[in-house]
């Protein structure tokens, strides 16, 4: 059976990754701080997956990570969806007042590419997704009007995590960067 852990699946683009990826031989670790949104998600993937785990942390503190480490324990994962975050999507353009959130994104590019490197020999891929601006809850938080209609879905996010595992283990996506054809924000 494949492992796949999900961080931030309480809703958005977690929960859509995590519905799209549900399969009778997934066992779906699930993170999120919501516990009421992450049962969410666990009801609409349950039916389709072999197991659902719950995982509850706040990876803002090393005691989170550390838990959650401790949680999903030494079996093998098979996926890791690093995608707990907060605020604008930044990871390829700055954007004013944002420097210092701009910058911990990039650093995750430079982060990416040395961990790429170092595991290529363990077959292990890296890949990094760039959405452009999602039409997500986390709008809803950000001061502004934003142009909903503009954004691309959590479920492209999904189709392009879907997209990436599904090539060949000899072949490695490194970066899958998504856009809308309405224009980005």
């Amino acid at each position: 059976m494949k492992r796949y852990l999900i961080t931030g699946a309480s809703r958005g683009i977690g929960r859509a990754i995590a519905e799209k990826l549900a399969a009778k031989d997934v066992e779906l670790l699930l993170h999120g701080r919501d516990t009421v949104a992450l049962a969410q998600t666990r009801k609409a993937v349950e039916s389709q997956c072999a197991k659902v785990a719950l995982l509850i942390h706040d990876l803002a503190n090393s005691a989170g990570v550390s838990d959650l480490i401790a949680e999903v324990g030494n079996e093998p994962i098979h996926l890791l969806v690093n995608n707990a975050g907060v605020a604008v999507v930044a990871a390829k353009r700055g954007f004013p007042n944002w420097s210092a959130y701009c910058m911990s994104k990039f650093a995750l590019e430079g982060f990416s590419q040395c961990v790429r490197e170092e595991l290529r020999d363990r077959k292990i891929r890296v890949i990094n997704i760039y959405p452009a601006a999602t039409d997500t809850e986390i709008w809803d938080q950000i001061q502004g009007k934003w142009p909903r209609q503009k954004m691309i879905s959590p479920e492209e996010v999904a189709s392009a995590v879907a997209y990436a595992m599904s090539r060949a283990a000899d072949v490695a996506l490194e970066n899958i960067t998504l856009s809308s054809l309405t224009g980005n924000l």
